[in-house]
């Protein structure tokens, strides 16, 4: 019962006095979902929301609706290099990980995976991936996936990490590469609206991790990584997840533009996700050490990022492209009627 009044009295008063709750009953934990330890390296988590960037990099083009046998390769060799990714990550991090209490009953530093198996398992995934995306989608589609593999693995986790806290703005470049792999599976290049879906979670990416590297601060600095929480502290990581948050907004309206058709659907629907961005943005810049507004926009970033991907895809279907007709119909005949009078 004083677990369940502490959680009420803080959603009532939150933003306004920092959260006296214990820290393991705002961080996330994955003791409460347990994966079989070689499904738990591949970061299964982490897939789906890459795969729906890469649909939103097929939305983009004029290639889309793609065929569904090109389809499913795309997102089985996709979702098998990002398992690849993530399971030599967890190779990587063995040591970093068996020292944090929190990470260290994971299957790697526990010893429930020997590093020999999941070495065997990471090559067989993006040989795999590999063949799916060479056979069944094209090369291009092919070698950007597995570029996101080597710069998620060797930039981000070998480099950058533990070097800078500007790791993540940097780093995020290999979450950014499935919207590439998706316009090269469906047009054969990419062009500049798959840039553009690039760009915008290049910028979205640092927002969104600092938000959760507020709740993981304490397990970072314990280890030695200098995450920018732990170099400059709560105020500084949220001015510059306001900057970054800002700099998502502008750049996620040129997506109208971006758009071979349906724009304005587009443009109209996107008001509330950028709205309640904001918003949950400039809570936490108010409470820098509250952290259930860091864990309540982590979460909302996740959702913003699938909420746009789902808009460039509603935005391709005929209602959308018959709305955009009406409403440009109905300022035409508006601007012609004002300039009469």
């Amino acid at each position: 019962m004083n677990l369940l009044w502490n959680l009420v009295m803080v959603s009532s008063t939150s933003g306004m006095l920092p959260v006296s709750l214990p820290r393991e009953e705002v961080v996330p934990s994955r003791k409460r979902v347990k994966l079989p330890a070689w499904l738990e390296v591949a970061k299964p988590r982490l897939i789906p929301l890459l795969l729906a960037t890469t649909i939103g990099g097929m939305a983009l083009s004029e290639g889309w609706p793609l065929s569904s046998p090109k389809l499913v390769c795309t997102l089985g060799g996709g979702a098998l290099a990002a398992a690849a990714a993530g399971v030599l990550n967890c190779l990587w991090e063995q040591e970093l990980d068996g020292r944090m209490q929190r990470t260290s009953s994971r299957a790697l530093p526990s010893g429930r995976l020997s590093p020999n198996a999941a070495f065997a398992g990471a090559i067989s995934c993006t040989l795999v991936a590999a063949g799916l995306l060479v056979g069944g989608v094209n090369c291009l589609a092919a070698g950007l996936s597995l570029l996101g593999l080597c710069s998620y693995v060797l930039l981000y986790t070998a480099l950058l990490k533990p070097r800078t806290s500007q790791n993540i703005v940097i780093g995020g470049i290999a979450g950014a590469i499935p919207p590439l792999v998706g316009a090269a599976a469906a047009t054969g290049h990419v062009g500049l609206s798959g840039w553009w879906l690039f760009a915008l979670v290049m910028v979205w990416t640092p927002a969104h991790f600092w938000a959760l590297a507020l709740l993981l601060k304490d397990d970072y600095q314990a280890v030695g990584i200098p995450m920018l929480p732990v170099v400059k502290g709560s105020v500084v990581t949220t001015k510059a997840i306001t900057r970054y948050g800002w700099a998502t907004v502008l750049l996620s309206g040129f997506g109208s533009l971006a758009l071979p058709e349906g724009g304005l659907f587009y443009l109209i629907l996107l008001l509330p996700f950028n709205a309640r961005l904001l918003q949950m943005i400039g809570r936490l810049r108010a409470s820098p050490e509250d952290l259930i507004l860091a864990k309540g926009l982590f979460r909302w970033s996740i959702l913003y990022m699938f909420g746009i991907c789902l808009l460039l895809v509603l935005s391709r279907l005929p209602m959308a492209v018959e709305f955009d007709t009406q409403v440009i119909t109905l300022l035409t005949q508006t601007t012609t009627l004002f300039s009469i009078i």
